[in-house]
């Protein structure tokens, strides 16, 4: 084998354009492939991909509804049955229910603000710090013999 005879593998390089390097190289000469006229053949020539020609572009054509709340507060919902179903299954304590151990149970994600909702029955005594409650939630939690506090 002689090192003047290796090659890159077939297909793994492609020929490319060395524009501007004299007319002999076949992409020199007075445009250097960039067209004769028009704001794309000026040097210093960058157009935005959105930019549609002085045309009133799209993102301002379309018609834009409501109102979004900056500072809305979203809650992950748990249900009462929910809780129950945990403790029973084990996978949180029934004397202390946090935020901190939904999180540990996989029920909530890291940054999730939880909000208990009464659906569903709850027949264990828990003790629940949430977000918020929903009035049914709190009355069924305590109606069970637990209690309910709001962490800020």
């Amino acid at each position: 084998m002689d090192l003047s005879k290796l090659k890159p593998a077939a297909g793994s390089t492609r020929k490319r354009k060395r524009i501007a390097r004299g007319v002999g190289s076949g992409y020199g000469g007075h445009s250097a492939t960039r067209g004769d006229k028009g704001q794309k053949s000026r040097s210093g020539a960058s157009i935005p991909a959105w930019f549609e020609g002085g045309q009133m572009p799209l993102q301002r054509r379309i018609p834009k509804f409501g109102f979004k709340n900056r500072f809305r507060k979203q809650y992950k919902a748990v249900n009462v049955d929910a809780l129950a179903a945990l403790v029973e299954a084990g996978r949180i304590e029934a004397g202390k229910i946090s935020p901190e151990s939904l999180r540990a149970a996989g029920v909530i994600g890291k940054s999730d603000l939880v909000k208990i909702l009464g659906a569903g029955e709850i027949s264990v005594a828990v003790t629940v710090s949430a977000h918020a409650f929903s009035a049914s939630a709190k009355e069924k939690i305590e109606k069970a013999g637990g209690s309910t506090s709001v962490v800020e």
